[in-house]
Formats: structure tokens, C-alpha cells, sequence
């Protein structure tokens, strides 16, 4: 139930949204709200789930579900609609969630009582229910999206170990300790899953890493690159040592751990996420980045990345709409718009691209009791991160809706 029982005389409906913007696809404006509002399923949505064909249980670093509810979902133009890793409503609680449904034989988005649109629930992969040599289930190791594979080598963060050093939109720590995860997956179960996987035709187009930041080494952060690394070469070498569709998101590296990361292995494409574009609200926001690395050392490292990776293989993440957390965000949407896709332009401008999440006010979050932006605020910011990009001549393809679909922005690189 939302925090707010009134929100909906507040803005704009989806309905009211998607015919004002005519250029965005409907498609977009429905998976944007989704994501935001998070979905619940009818006891007749649940009977249409079948285990042996799709997704239910998933391990990542935002995940430890068994439950038989799906993971996700996926309209009829192939976009993805990731509606969190929970697979389920209850943890969006800032506004009333969406109901998936079975109406006339077909699983549909119902909202107050209308149907919104056709969906279907990811299917499961060929690699899912086989185990390692060492005995590890490979659902464990690799998670997949429709047309990805996702490595999560770290499933907790070292900011969170420090405390008032978390980002406090983030739930990698919460979710890690109520489970029982291993805080470290071992690479040579990564290697194997990934190599069993590969063996199913036609699905997967790219391989993603990512995890919590690792801080130590010799240098700081060098134990998180040696553990990329470590992972990336054993994956190359599945490709016979060449470079392959591939993006990681990792802490901001040095430019000698750049080069290192980019001449040892064969990865495509390099991804550290900025999470907010205004230096006061990312100190506020990511403490444990700020004082570590900085705002305008992150961002200068990920324009040393663009002259290692190339112009088109390197950008940065928002979890957008922060910016409008209080008390220090910004007071309008206006404001926080202007801003942002003022600084969006400049990194840009560098030859790095920015995209976006949806923020989803997570349970087990600092920012837990905030309220997201406005369906409208999404759509603008979607609409105004891929223009910046067009202006730019900056493809997103190593981020789009097949190797990633996360991304509301993204999705409209399609058209």
C-alpha cells in the first residue's frame, strides 16, 4: 500500500503521460512505471507460473529468492521490465503496486481494476539446474536476464562495512545478511557455469559483472580488480582469448587499473556509476565513494576509461531520481531535471554516456520512508538522456535493451 493514498490526485496518470509524450513508446511509459510502482501477482497469475519454464529462484547481489513468483517480466515488443530482483511489489511500498493478472487466457498488467497491457514471465535457462564440479548449483553463480548473463562475484560491499559509508539508496548489504550467501563466489564455478551456459543457442548476446566494491590491495582497490580480473581471463579464454560482448560496473579505477583490467582480459565494455550528477548530493548520498575517490575524480576516471575502452564502450549509471530525496535533494522536479541533464551533457561531451535506473524505494534502505519522482519526471529524464546522447553521436549499444534492459533511456535507442 503507498506511503501516500492520495498520490494519484498529485500527478499525472500513465494514461495522461503516454498522450502527452506521443514520442516516447508506450511501451517505455508502461515499463517505466512498473518499475517504479513494482508489481503484485493474483493468485491466478501464479497458477499460470511453471517452474520447469520459468523464472523463479534468483542469487545476485540485490537477490536471494526461492519464492514461485516470477523474476520479471516482458511486453510484446520484447521490452524487459525489471521490476527488481525481488520478483515481487511488496518492496516498492512509496506508491500502490501494479497487479499481474490472467484475464481471457492471457497474463495482463491490471491497474485499479483496468487491463494495461499483455505481458509474458522470463523463462528459465538450459544451464539452471545443473551443478558445478565443485557441487555449486550454477543458479547460484550466474544469473540470467533474457538475452544476459550477470556474474556477481562480490555479494557485499566494504563501504558498508565502515559505517555512515553506504549509499543510501542501496540494499546489497541488507539483502546479503539475511541470507546465507558466500560473500565471495569462486571463479572457477563462474567459469564452468558461464562455459554450460554458452551452450544454449541464440539466447545470450552479452556478460555482465559486477559486485560490492572491494577495497584493498596494494593500492586501493586493487583486490576488486584482481578479482574481475581473475574472472574476466578464465571467461576469455571460452572465447579464445579474443575480446567479447561483455560490460563491467565496478568502483572507479585508476588509469594504470584501467589499462591493466582492459590489456589482461577481453572485455568490451567499462561501466562506474556516478549514482547522482551533483557533486553535494553524491557526498551526501554515497559517502563512502566521496570520500574515498571523490566526485570529480570518479568522473575524471571515466574519461580516462573512454581513451583506454573507446567512445561508445564506456558510460556512467543514475539511480534516477535521488536527486529528489529530502531534505538535501532538490525541492522540484524542475530543478532536479535542469540539473541533471545539464551535468549528463558535460560528462557526455567527454564521450561517456549516462543512463538510468528507476529508483525503487527499497525496505532495508537508509532512504527507505522517501518518495519517488512522478511517472512525467521519468519520462522527461528518459526523453532528455537520449537526446543528449544523439547530439553526442554516442551509441549505447554496449547498454541497450537486449544486453541490458534496465533502462528506460536505452530502450528508446531502439527507434
Amino acid at each position: 500500500m503507498s506511503n501516500d493514498r492520495n498520490w494519484r490526485e498529485k500527478e499525472r496518470s500513465l494514461s495522461e503521460v503516454i498522450r502527452k509524450y506521443p514520442d516516447v513508446s508506450p511501451f517505455v511509459i508502461i515499463k517505466t512505471d512498473v518499475q517504479r510502482r513494482g508489481v503484485l501477482y493474483t493468485e491466478k497469475a501464479l497458477a499460470a507460473v511453471d517452474p520447469d519454464i520459468h523464472l523463479t529462484k534468483l542469487r545476485s547481489d540485490y537477490s536471494n529468492k526461492e519464492d514461485l513468483t516470477p523474476v520479471s517480466l516482458t511486453m510484446r515488443d520484447g521490452t524487459s521490465i525489471n521490476v527488481g530482483d525481488e520478483g515481487s511489489g511488496d518492496a516498492h511500498s512509496d506508491r500502490d503496486p501494479y497487479q499481474v493478472d490472467v484475464v481471457d487466457g492471457k497474463i495482463v498488467l491490471v491497474d485499479e481494476g483496468n487491463v494495461i497491457e499483455e505481458v509474458s514471465y522470463w523463462e528459465k535457462p538450459d544451464y539452471y539446474e545443473k551443478v558445478t564440479s565443485r557441487g555449486t548449483p550454477m543458479w547460484h553463480v550466474v544469473s540470467p536476464r533474457p538475452q544476459r548473463l550477470c556474474i556477481h562475484p562480490h555479494q557485499q560491499c566494504d563501504f558498508w562495512k565502515t559505517p555512515g559509508y553506504g549509499c543510501k539508496f542501496c540494499t546489497m548489504s541488507a539483502v546479503y545478511h539475511a541470507g546465507n550467501k558466500p560473500e565471495l563466489l569462486n571463479t572457477q564455478d563462474i567459469v564452468e557455469t558461464v562455459a554450460e551456459a554458452l551452450k544454449e543457442p541464440g539466447r545470450n548476446v552479452n556478460i555482465f559483472l559486477t559486485g560490492g566494491t572491494l577495497r584493498g590491495g596494494k593500492n586501493f582497490l586493487d583486490e576488486e580488480l584482481d578479482c574481475y580480473i581473475d574472472i574476466l581471463a578464465g571467461i576469455t579464454r571460452l572465447f579464445g582469448g579474443k575480446r567479447f560482448p561483455s560490460q563491467l560496473i565496478s568502483t572507479a579505477f585508476s588509469r594504470e587499473q584501467l589499462r591493466r583490467l582492459h590489456d589482461s582480459t577481453g572485455l568490451a565494455s567499462y561501466t562506474a556509476d556516478l549514482e547522482v550528477l551533483n557533486k553535494s548530493l553524491f557526498e551526501w548520498i554515497c559517502p563512502g565513494k566521496a570520500a574515498t575517490i571523490g566526485y570529480e575524480e570518479w568522473k575524471n576516471r571515466l574519461y580516462e576509461a573512454v581513451e583506454i575502452f573507446g567512445r561508445g564502450n564506456v558510460d556512467t549509471g543514475i539511480v534516477a531520481g535521488v536527486e529528489l530525496a529530502q531534505p538535501n535533494g532538490f525541492q522540484t522536479e524542475e530543478e532536479a531535471l535542469e540539473s541533471t541533464l545539464s551535468e549528463a551533457d558535460e560528462i557526455s561531451s567527454h564521450g561517456v554516456g549516462v543512463v538510468g535506473c528507476v529508483w525503487k524505494v527499497h525496505p532495508g534502505s537508509v532512504f527507505r520512508k522517501q518518495t519517488s519522482p512522478s511517472l512525467e519526471y521519468y519520462v522527461r529524464l528518459a526523453r532528455g538522456l537520449d537526446q543528449i546522447r544523439r547530439k553526442y553521436n554516442l551509441s549505447i549499444d554496449m547498454d541497450n535493451y537486449r544486453r541490458c534492459g534496465n533502462h528506460p533511456d536505452t530502450d528508446l535507442s531502439r527507434i
